[in-house]
């Protein structure tokens, strides 16, 4: 599994417009599923008279979450061309949301996949892509004696702690990359567990 992946570093809005048809899109950095029903209630807040809110999000650095709606539009004409361009700039941990106001000219599904598509297309070219590292949490735990010289390698290899407990020993909780645990893990002294990703 690769210790890298792609997503997006700030929200954009794109737009396309075909036949009287306007197609808003926009794209949001999401970390679970859990986030996405909260951006896709804002979007339907800023657009209440559209006529569908579709969507589609892409979860997990080996990508294996995701879903495409098609929020009323015919069965694949939305949800699946927006997830394709999400696919095509290899992105993840994103949803894409697209917005149709209905122009009073029925585009067929050939216009509607084309349309959905190039929406998606237009946010996502728009917004700021990023590699991002896989994080790892973990829990050190060392000797007293070893404490300054662990706090020193922790803020030379500039990782995050989450918290500390000094109470039966010292606990350090952080989160690191794989390459900044495997440093940590050259001194003498300390046991390191990693206990999710």
């Amino acid at each position: 599994m690769s210790e890298d992946y792609k997503t997006i570093a700030d929200s954009t809005i794109g737009e396309f417009k075909d036949r009287g048809s306007k197609f808003i899109a926009y794209c949001f950095h999401i970390n679970s599923v859990d986030e996405a029903p909260t951006k896709i209630s804002i979007v339907k807040k800023e657009h209440l008279k559209a006529r569908h809110h579709c969507y589609a999000y892409r979860l997990g650095i080996d990508k294996n979450i995701y879903r495409a709606n098609d929020d009323g539009e015919p069965s694949g004409t939305a949800g699946k061309p927006i997830l394709g361009q999400i696919d095509s700039f290899g992105l993840t941990n994103i949803i894409v949301i697209v917005v149709r106001y209905f122009g009073g000219v029925l585009l067929g599904t050939g216009g509607l996949i084309n349309a959905y598509r190039e929406a998606a297309k237009d946010t996502l070219s728009k917004a700021t892509i990023v590699e991002q590292k896989l994080m790892y949490a973990a829990t050190v735990t060392c000797e007293f004696t070893m404490l300054p010289e662990l706090m020193n390698q922790i803020k030379r290899l500039e990782i995050k702690i989450i918290d500390t407990d000094f109470t039966e020993g010292c606990i350090v909780n952080i989160i690191a990359d794989k390459v900044r645990l495997e440093k940590l893990s050259t001194l003498r002294g300390l046991s390191i567990e990693v206990s999710r990703k």
